[in-house]
């Protein structure tokens, strides 16, 4: 099988959402299924209906989380500063096209969030950034089309 990298604080997170789930989340849902079917025929009871759908939706959540959990494999970013974009690194770089700047920090699959500033090491620009140096120049094909970004700084 093989195991999806993932830095521990994004474990822990993905633990804590499982958790939560099965702790406090599931439990609501069954009881509120319980008051539900209290209230009488089952075929013209909205409550009802709305309690097993957001089930469903718990135990599928549940069962990716579990999933996903077991794929993974923490790893640790290397202290060891070269200056090169690796896992777990934050890389500040430029569009040249545009002069944005942006900041991303290279992470697992299963914990990037584009708006939290963190992209996975197999997007293609995850990909792009790997193994390069402050300087180096990488182009990725995004859905803008080709973009060229020089990567500023590869921060610890």
């Amino acid at each position: 099988m093989q195991r999806t990298p993932i830095t521990r604080e994004g474990y822990g997170r993905l633990l804590a959402e499982l958790q939560r789930l099965q702790k406090e989340e599931r439990p609501a849902i069954i009881k509120a299924i319980e008051e539900a079917r209290g209230h009488g025929d089952l075929s013209e009871n909205a409550e009802y209906e709305a309690a097993k759908d957001k089930q469903g939706l718990i135990e599928g959540r549940i069962k990716d989380l579990t999933q996903k959990l077991s794929e993974c494999e923490i790893t640790e970013p290397s202290e060891n500063d070269d200056g090169r974009a690796i896992f777990g690194r934050t890389v500040v770089m430029e569009d040249l096209e545009t002069g944005d700047v942006a900041t991303y920090r290279l992470v697992g699959p299963y914990e990037a969030d584009v708006q939290a500033g963190t992209i996975s090491v197999t997007s293609p620009l995850g990909k792009a950034l790997i193994g390069k140096e402050e300087g180096a120049e990488v182009q990725v094909q995004t859905p803008k089309g080709k973009r060229t970004f020089e990567i500023l700084e590869v921060q610890v």
